[in-house]
């Protein structure tokens, strides 16, 4: 495989700025591990080689010239197919969504990331709407876990991660409304950062309200950083965005996290996990103990919010495909069932349903009055297989029941970071999920960063790059 193409966006802007490779090399290598690797994962639904190489090339000439366009330029990279991105179709994995257009509009965060110089390879595949915790859909199938191609990538921005932990394109762009970026970066050994609430500019706005939120796909902290400092930018477009940060994302990112306070709950007080996750997890703790962190094993006092998260999905879901009763033979099977449920719901439920959110925020917020940060396993079980909704033998098939550590944090829109940190007994990767207040996210990225530059979790190469060779790109 092409080294350049596993280099992180961080190492690729400073081999830009040293001239010993190009955005050119650097979009030739992302694109020559999309021919090798895409047909067997199903990470992208479109690429565009030829407008990737002009970007690519426009961005030569600037940094030539000394004037890059912005933090990004020239990095290659990928967008989910949830975003709006103008003169490319924005299918969301559906077959209810007319390919012809017209397509004139750039989400938030793309736009921004375009006005950075980022060179767009392509967009990836969600499930249906981004509706659950694994990505396969009617229109596109399933996509595959560079781990093990017959594994899920999770989802529901499974493509993103497939495709960043396999160099098709060092960095993408996700949604996350359960878990939709964390899920898929503990099942591949990424990294990803569902940001507070409102730093990210959204629109149109979801159909799932203020659970969604947009965040960066990477494989290193130092990336996602990077990322922040660009799709924050204001968009006036999205009427509960927070103001733009002032300062940099990577501004204190490698300050030490000595003296800091981390409580570690396992399973937040209600779930349970496989062992081998367990035990990563536990090592990953013992690495912040010894970079200097207070550690205390502590559960917040909160009750699973399962039935409540629940309520305000299943209405979602139900706006979702309000209208299309006549079309549902072309919809996922599952999500049809779900609508079915979320139109049953009242007024009263989606009411008592956003006071137990209410609730939750309150009590995680006293929480974070003794501790610093929070950090859990990211998910109870690594990668399971494609065939399957749901890990063999479990209770129930709905996503919901087995991300019980993901959704809670859309619910009080605290940010919430997923890292590498080791194996399952089966050698699928296992993340660590790092938690702040709100507000908090550039300390949740320094925890993060401190994990990472005490760990090679987030270097291991997938086992699939060991077994399909990807050529380097001709000069």
């Amino acid at each position: 495989m092409s080294q350049t193409a596993m280099i992180t966006a961080t190492e690729l802007l400073d081999a830009y700025r040293r001239r010993t490779i190009s955005p050119v090399e650097a979009t030739e290598a992302a694109l020559a591990a999309i021919t090798a690797y895409n047909p067997v994962v199903n990470a992208y639904v479109l690429v565009d080689p030829e407008g990737a190489l002009a970007a690519a090339a426009a961005a030569e000439r600037r940094w030539a010239a000394g004037r890059p366009l912005g933090p990004l330029d020239g990095v290659p990279m990928s967008i989910k197919d949830i975003f709006l991105t103008s003169r490319w179709p924005t299918l969301r994995g559906s077959r209810l969504i007319d390919e012809s257009g017209p397509w004139t509009e750039d989400a938030p965060a793309v736009a921004r990331l375009r006005e950075s110089g980022a060179v767009f390879l392509g967009k990836t595949s969600t499930p249906e709407f981004a509706w659950k915790g694994v990505t396969d859909s009617p229109r596109y199938g399933a996509t595959g876990n560079p781990w093990g191609p017959d594994r899920h990538a999770g989802g529901s921005s499974g493509g993103s991660a497939a495709a960043v932990g396999l160099g098709m394109g060092p960095v993408s762009i996700g949604t996350d409304g359960g878990g939709s970026v964390r899920i898929p970066a503990s099942f591949t050994g990424t990294t990803a950062l569902k940001p507070t609430y409102g730093l990210v500019p959204m629109y149109p706005p979801s159909p799932f309200g203020t659970l969604s939120h947009a965040g960066p796909m990477t494989r290193t902290v130092a990336d996602a950083a990077l990322l922040m400092d660009v799709i924050t930018g204001f968009d006036s477009r999205d009427w509960s965005a927070m103001p733009t940060p002032q300062g940099s994302f990577t501004r204190g990112l490698t300050d030490p996290i000595a003296g800091l306070r981390i409580a570690f709950s396992p399973t937040l007080g209600y779930g349970t996990n496989d062992t081998s996750v367990e035990d990563a997890v536990r090592a990953a703790v013992d690495v912040l103990a010894d970079a200097g962190a207070v550690v205390a094993e502590a559960d917040p006092k909160i009750i699973e919010p399962l039935e409540a998260f629940q309520v305000l999905w299943f209405a979602a879901v139900a706006k979702v495909l309000q209208g299309h009763d006549h079309q549902l033979d072309l919809v996922d099977p599952g999500l049809v069932a779900i609508a079915e449920q979320g139109r049953g719901l009242s007024a009263s439920q989606y009411l008592d349903a956003t006071a137990v959110r209410m609730e939750l925020g309150i009590e995680l917020g006293r929480f974070h009055s003794e501790y610093d940060i929070l950090v859990t396993p990211t998910m109870p079980i690594p990668a399971f297989s494609t065939d399957l909704q749901a890990p063999e033998g479990w209770r129930s098939s709905l996503w919901t029941t087995w991300t019980p550590y993901t959704y809670p944090f859309n619910m009080t829109q605290q940010p919430a970071l997923s890292v590498p940190c080791g194996f399952s007994a089966d050698g699928m990767p296992v993340g660590l999920q790092i938690v702040g207040p709100r507000h908090s996210d550039r300390t949740v990225l320094q925890v993060g960063q401190a994990f990472q530059d005490l760990t090679d979790w987030h270097t291991r190469v997938p086992n699939l790059v060991n077994r399909l060779a990807t050529p380097e790109p001709k000069g």
